[in-house]
C-alpha cells in the first residue's frame, strides 16, 4: 500500500473519529463498570462503529451516484464539514457537545450503540472520512485503504478505551485538550487539502 495515500488517509481518520478525546467519555459512562464489562462494552462499540463505516466504505459511492453527486462535490463538502469539526476542536465546543451526548446516554444499560458506536465513534465526521477516502484510487485500492485505515483506527479506539483509567492518570483534563486542539490545528490542514482537491478534480485548479 502506497505510503503517500496510507498515511495522510490514517491521520485524517484517527483525528476525526479522536479516539483519544472519546476515552475519557467512554470512562464516564462505564464508571462502574468491571473490567471485564468495559471490555466488552469497548469490543460492541467498535465493532457496531466499524460495521457501520464499512456499509459506507462499499455503498458510499454508489449512494452518491444515485443522487447525482460527484466525489469532487463530495470532496468539497467534505472537506468543509471536516474544516467545520476542526474549528470545534480548536475551540471545545466538539467536546461540549460529545458530553451532551454522553450525558443523553448516561441512563442506558448498554452504551455501547447509543451514544458510543453512534454518534461518537461512527459520526458523521467519520462517515463523510471514509467515504473520501474509499473514492480515492482506482476501483477497489480506495476500499481497501478506507477500510485498512478504519480497522488500525478502530484497533487503537479499543486498546485506549481498555486503557482508559491509565490514560486519563497520564494525560488528565488538561493534556487532553492540548491534545484535542493539537489535532484540531491538523485535521484543519488536512480539511483544507480536501477542498484544493475537489477543486483541481474540477478543473477549477492547476
Amino acid at each position: 500500500m502506497d505510503l503517500d495515500l496510507f498515511i495522510p488517509a490514517f491521520v485524517t481518520l484517527f483525528v476525526v473519529m479522536d479516539p483519544i478525546g472519546i476515552t475519557p467519555l467512554f470512562m464516564a459512562l462505564t464508571q462502574g463498570r468491571t473490567k471485564r464489562e468495559r471490555r466488552a462494552i469497548a469490543l460492541r462499540a467498535c465493532g457496531t462503529a466499524g460495521f457501520l463505516l464499512l456499509l459506507f466504505a462499499f455503498l458510499g459511492e454508489n449512494v452518491l451516484n444515485f443522487l447525482g453527486i460527484s466525489m469532487p462535490a463530495f470532496r468539497i463538502s467534505g472537506g468543509i464539514l471536516l474544516l467545520l469539526l476542526a474549528l470545534d476542536m480548536l475551540f471545545e465546543r466538539r467536546t461540549r457537545r460529545r458530553k451532551d451526548q454522553s450525558e443523553e446516554g448516561s441512563g442506558d444499560d448498554d452504551p455501547s450503540v447509543f451514544p458510543l458506536a453512534i454518534p461518537l465513534i461512527a459520526g458523521p465526521g467519520s462517515i463523510a472520512t471514509v467515504i473520501l477516502l474509499a473514492g480515492q484510487g482506482d476501483g477497489l485500492s480506495g476500499v481497501a485503504l478506507a477500510l485498512t485505515v478504519m480497522a488500525l483506527v478502530l484497533l487503537i479506539a479499543f486498546i485506549l478505551f481498555n486503557a482508559a483509567s491509565l490514560l486519563e492518570h497520564v494525560l488528565r483534563e488538561t493534556g487532553i485538550k492540548v491534545v484535542t486542539r493539537l489535532l484540531g490545528m491538523l485535521l484543519s490542514a488536512l480539511a483544507v487539502q480536501f477542498i484544493l482537491d475537489g477543486l483541481r478534480d474540477f478543473g477549477l485548479m492547476g
